[in-house]
This record gives C-alpha cells, structure tokens and sequence, in this order.
C-alpha cells in the first residue's frame, strides 16, 4: 500500500463539493489529510462534506465561498489558517465549461469565464503561498484541461482561460521552486460529472464524453 504522507496535511479543495473537486476531497480525506471544500451552493457544500466525512471517516470541512470574490478568497484562507494554523495543499479546481464561439460571446461573458478559472486560481495562490513559505514546503495544484494545449473551437473562453491556467502553473512553478513549492497543472480531458450531466440534458452524455 501506497503512503502518499499526506496525514495530518492541511487541504483546500475549490469547487469540491461536485465532480473531480469532490473526489478529489474524498481522496485527501481517506489519505488522512485535513480537508476544506468551498463552492457557493451552501446547503450541497454542507451535505457533500457531511457524506465524504463519512464515508471516509476523515475530516472534512465545507465553507461557502465564491473564488470569484477577492475578499471570499481571503475569508477561506483566513477561515482555514484560524482552524488549523496552516496550509500544505491548495487545489484550484472550481471551474465550468462555456461552449460557444468568438461571435456569439459578448464581454462579460468573457471577463465570468476569466474571474473563474484564472483570477481565482491567482487570487488562492497568491494568499496561500506566503503560509507556505514560512514553513518551508507547500503544493498547489491547477485543475486544468487539454483544450489549454489544443484548443477546441466550440469552447473558445474554456481554451484561452485554460491555456492561461497552464501558463500561470509553469510561471509559478518557476518562481517558488527555491521556497520548495510545488505546482503542477492537471489537464484533464472529458469525465462523467455532475457539471456534464447538466450540460448533456436530455442528451446521451456517453456521446458527448467521446
């Protein structure tokens, strides 16, 4: 059996109360991390910390926040370095997915899909990583997806921020590699979710997930 020496780690999960954030908790709490899910959905957030708690007998713990808000990001960080003092692992994953192209997108349309899957992960690295240079170790971890290397057309907001996301990994990786932070970017391609359950209404969802 594999020991990840995650026990006892500090973990802020964004977006986890659904999908690969919430799996992605489940999986820190059964390796014995200390685990924080945000989402903005307060009552689901609150139900999905209760169920992975226990499910895996770990501690999990929701704080309602939109990462699209500067001060609700400093608010769970706060919130977290309150409870536990610390902060080992910051994983940026809430996001969404916008299928449309260049001529049906207006501008605000634009900045949401950018406040959501860049500005956020900014805004959270940025408040985590002096916590973790003063102990000496941290990892941040970008969810992120293949259209940020090979754009898809159809998904023109989703390929640009993500391509962003990408870059801002590699940047920041560069910069606090001598303060033994560790960021990596995971570009996930197509999973069955609760965010494509919703966007294949009606639809066959396998087709749409080949």
């Amino acid at each position: 059996m594999i020991d990840y020496e995650l026990k006892a780690k500090i973990a802020i999960v964004t977006g986890g109360s659904d999908g690969l954030g919430r799996a992605t908790a489940k999986k820190l709490a059964q390796e014995g991390a200390n685990v924080i899910i945000c989402a903005r959905r307060e009552k689901h957030l609150m139900d999905a910390a209760k169920s992975i708690s226990e499910e895996t007998f770990g501690s999990v713990i929701g704080i309602q926040a939109d990462v699209t808000s500067k001060n609700d990001c400093s608010m769970l960080i706060n919130e977290t370095i309150q409870h536990f003092g610390s902060i080992d692992i910051l994983v940026n994953n809430a996001g969404s997915s916008l299928s449309k192209g260049i001529e049906d997108l207006d501008d605000e349309q634009w900045y949401s899909d950018i406040e959501l899957k860049v500005m956020a992960a900014v805004r959270m690295s940025r408040g985590v990583i002096p916590y973790m240079k003063t102990q000496g170790s941290g990892c941040i971890v970008n969810a992120t997806t293949g259209a940020g290397k090979v754009p898809e057309s159809s998904r023109l907001p989703t390929s640009v921020s993500r391509a962003a996301g990408i870059n801002l990994t590699k940047s920041l990786a560069n910069e606090f590699a001598k303060d033994k932070i560790r960021v990596n970017a995971i570009c996930i391609g197509k999973i069955k979710s609760a965010q494509w359950e919703r966007r294949s209404k009606g639809q066959d969802i396998e087709k749409l997930l080949c």
